[in-house]
């Protein structure tokens, strides 16, 4: 039954009136820009079951509207219907063929379908007619990069800077894209540029310290964070680039200046109060630097990377059983990270946890962290411990990654030796001496009863007499 839509007039709502139609299944209707308002708002809102039904009765009573067929399409794709809504689009595209909004939505759809050459076709020809085109531009620049084309990226999101001198997201993607072509060199001139047009963009005054920074010319770095200050007095970021910059020059004193500074600016964080420690620790008040790492830990229990200074801090003034404590908790945060694997390696073996260690040493290994002396503590942990078969399983394997290392031909002459097998002990023994004499001195420590055989002291003889 349809109702006399005088006696509603004190709907002054369409989603009040949509939904009180709903609750008492009336009909009502609705002009088209009231239905693309409904469905609008209960996509954006995520209520996606009212916005099929409001979608529905749209298209029941406007079945040809473009916009409702597009938010058709826009809820398909949300759904992940991507070749329904591929097949609607393209026929929306027939009925309004300079309508970029549908272009822009094709080219999603083709992006999710990996396609990214032909989403890249579609944006161009949407170029075409499109009144604002920076937009076209941020979604070429996407796929180039899905593409892994970091020139056209770059060309695609310069465009969008052009266009939109505010589009920090775009001069930020640009940077990116000439740090990934590695040209250091024309993203300085290109920020320069920039800054001529735009004297007080802070964002571009910040990259270019960053630039400055990494190419070590440190001074320019310090000067285009001031400018970025100038421009932004409470941009945070260039006062803690500046920061670090005078870290890096030893201007420690300076530096904590300026990171104190960034706390009244804005919240204070942990990584903050991370860099504020290095420098006291820099300047050998330890005390302070204590306190300082502590507040970090305060501020964010989850900064693994505070845990692992706080565990080098009491490892240095040997207080192992605190440092062991510490990287055991950085490790309950990351358990993949190589470093903290390798400091619990250390301290275990200063504390005699001898098991505890070569476990560390072999998740460090296990990680693919094939570094030489990884291996050779390994090694000499499992020799320590009597275990000869483990600790020659391990230098069959590092001398996968270093063949013919003496320092491992050495300490494999000295296991099989210790195995018994002495003939290959004594052939692998001279092939050591024959690689680097002067370290059988260390390896008589290691291995003392093969240096006391008649045969061994006779090699010793020869390789030293020549």
């Amino acid at each position: 039954m349809k109702l006399d839509p005088f006696q509603h007039e004190d709907f002054n709502f369409p989603i009040d009136k949509f939904e009180t139609m709903l609750k008492t299944n009336e009909i009502l209707f609705f002009d088209l820009s009231e239905f693309e308002n409904i469905v609008g708002h209960y996509m954006d809102t995520g209520k996606m079951t009212l916005a099929k039904k409001a979608l529905k009765l749209g298209l029941d009573q406007h079945p040809v509207a473009v916009n409702l067929l597009s938010l058709k399409a826009e809820l398909l794709i949300l759904e992940n219907r991507l070749e329904e809504a591929n097949n609607l689009l393209f026929e929306l595209k027939s009925i309004e063929p300079h309508n970029e909004e549908i272009y822009i939505m094709i080219a999603n759809v083709l992006s999710k379908l990996d396609q990214h050459h032909e989403a890249i076709s579609v944006l161009n020809e949407a170029l075409k007619y499109a009144s604002e085109p920076v937009e076209i531009h941020s979604m070429l620049g996407m796929e180039y990069l899905f593409l892994e084309n970091f020139t056209s990226a770059k060309e695609s999101y310069i465009e969008c800077v052009k266009l939109d001198k505010s589009d920090y997201t775009a001069l930020y993607n640009v940077i990116y894209c000439f740090d990934f072509l590695d040209q250091k060199a024309e993203a300085i001139q290109f920020l320069k540029e920039f800054i001529n047009e735009n004297p007080y963009s802070e964002i571009a005054w910040h990259q270019m310290g960053k630039l400055h920074f990494e190419n070590q010319n440190y001074h320019k770095a310090i000067e285009a964070f001031d400018f970025a200050i100038i421009s932004d007095e409470y941009f945070v970021g260039a006062y803690i680039e500046k920061a670090k910059v005078l870290e890096r020059l030893k201007k420690y004193k300076q530096a904590i200046s300026i990171y104190q500074l960034t706390l009244q600016l804005d919240d204070p964080t942990a990584f903050v109060y991370l860099r504020i420690g290095k420098c006291y620790e820099a300047l050998n008040d330890r005390k302070k630097a204590l306190k300082n790492y502590k507040q970090a830990i305060h501020e964010d229990p989850l900064m693994d990377k505070v845990w692992l200074v706080l565990s080098d801090f009491y490892a240095k003034e040997n207080a192992y059983e605190k440092a062991y404590y510490h990287i055991t908790k950085a490790i309950n945060i990351d358990e993949e990270n190589v470093l903290y694997w390798k400091q619990l390696a250390f301290i275990s073996n200063e504390l005699g946890r001898k098991e505890e260690s070569m476990h560390a040493l072999g998740r460090c290994l296990e990680l693919g962290n094939y570094e030489y002396e990884t291996w050779i503590t390994r090694i000499d942990l499992l020799a320590e411990m009597n275990q000869l078969d483990a600790a020659l399983l391990t230098i069959s394997e590092a001398l996968d990654f270093f063949p013919d290392d003496f320092k491992l031909i050495y300490r494999k002459a000295g296991l099989y030796y210790y195995k018994g097998k002495q003939e290959d002990s004594f052939k692998l023994l001279e092939k050591a001496l024959q690689l680097h004499t002067s370290y059988v001195l260390l390896s008589q420590g290691l291995f003392p009863r093969l240096f006391e055989e008649d045969r061994a002291m006779e090699l010793l003889k020869k390789y030293f007499k020549e």
